[in-house]
C-alpha cells in the first residue's frame, strides 16, 4: 500500500472513529473486560490488559470506568459474559478482510456481520481463508516534523524494534507485538507524540481498488465499524487518496 493511501485511510478511520467518542469507550472497555478475563486483574502480570489500559488512558477514559472493566472481567462485580470471535472474507474486488468481534450473543453476530458482507458486495470465507495474507506487529506513526530520521532510529535499535520506514508525511515504526510495550514507552520517554500506535494486522500484499469498487469498500468497512461486536477491522484494501478524500468527504 502506497504510504499516501495508507495514512489517509487511516485518517477516514479516525474521523468517523472520534464521531461515536463513546463508540470507542464501549470498545475499549470491552477490551479490558475480556483480557482482566483471560489473564487475571493484575496489568504488570497481564501484557494484555496493560496494552487496553494504555490504550484506554490515551483516549483519556476515566479511571474508574477502567477499574470497573476490570472487575467484570475478574467477576468482582456482575457484566455480561463476552465472547471473541474472528471472521475471515472479501470484500469488493477480492479485498482480503479480518473482523474481530467482541459479543455476548454469537449467533446474532454471525448473522449481522454476515449480512454486512453480502449487503455491501462481499461475502464471508472459511477460517484461514485470508488470514495467511497478514501479520501481528506492532505500528507507531510519528509526523516527520516531530522527531528526526536518527533518533527514531536509535530508539527503534536500542529498545528492540524491527524497522522504521518513510512513510510519506510520517516515520513509521514497526516491531514484533512483544517488543511493542518497550518501542512505544522509549517514544513515550522522549517527549515524541505518535499519530497512532498500536498492536495491529499488516498485510504482506494490497489490492488496488479505483471508482464504483472503491466506494462500495468504503461503505463495507463503515458498516463493519459500526456494528456494536466489531472491536477490529482489518484489510489489504487499498485506493488513490485525493479519490479516498472525495468519497469520504
Amino acid at each position: 500500500m502506497s504510504g499516501h493511501s495508507k495514512w489517509a485511510t487511516i485518517k477516514h478511520k479516525k474521523g468517523a472513529l472520534d464521531a461515536k467518542r463513546g463508540k470507542i469507550f464501549t470498545r475499549l472497555i470491552k477490551e479490558i473486560t475480556i483480557a482482566a478475563r483471560a489473564g487475571g486483574g493484575d496489568p504488570d502480570g497481564n501484557p494484555r490488559l496493560r496494552t487496553a489500559i494504555a490504550a484506554a488512558k490515551a483516549e483519556n477514559m476515566p479511571a474508574d470506568n477502567i477499574k470497573r472493566g476490570i472487575q467484570r472481567g475478574t467477576g468482582e462485580i456482575p457484566g455480561l459474559q463476552y465472547e471473541e470471535i474472528s471472521f475471515e472474507g472479501y470484500g469488493p474486488g477480492g479485498v482480503a478482510v479480518i473482523v474481530d468481534c467482541t459479543t455476548d450473543n454469537r449467533n446474532r453476530a454471525v448473522s449481522e456481520i454476515r449480512h454486512a458482507f453480502s449487503k455491501n458486495g462481499g461475502n464471508l470465507g472459511e477460517p484461514n481463508s485470508v488470514r495467511f495474507m497478514f501479520s501481528k506487529k506492532g505500528v507507531i506513526a510519528i509526523a516527520k516534523e516531530a522527531a528526526n530520521e536518527e533518533q527514531l532510529m536509535n530508539i527503534v535499535l536500542e529498545a528492540g524494534g524491527d524497522d522504521l520506514n518513510d512513510e510519506g508525511e510520517n516515520w513509521e515504526i514497526i516491531t514484533e507485538p512483544s517488543a511493542y510495550e518497550a518501542v512505544a514507552q522509549a517514544v513515550k520517554d522522549a517527549k515524541i507524540e505518535t499519530v497512532m500506535s498500536e498492536v495491529t494486522m499488516i498485510a504482506s500484499t494490497y489490492t488496488k481498488l479505483e471508482g464504483a469498487t472503491a466506494a462500495q469498500m468504503l461503505r463495507l468497512l463503515d458498516a463493519l465499524e459500526d456494528h456494536d461486536d466489531v472491536q477490529n477491522v482489518y484489510s489489504n484494501f487499498d485506493m488513490d487518496a485525493n479519490q479516498l478524500e472525495e468519497i469520504a468527504g
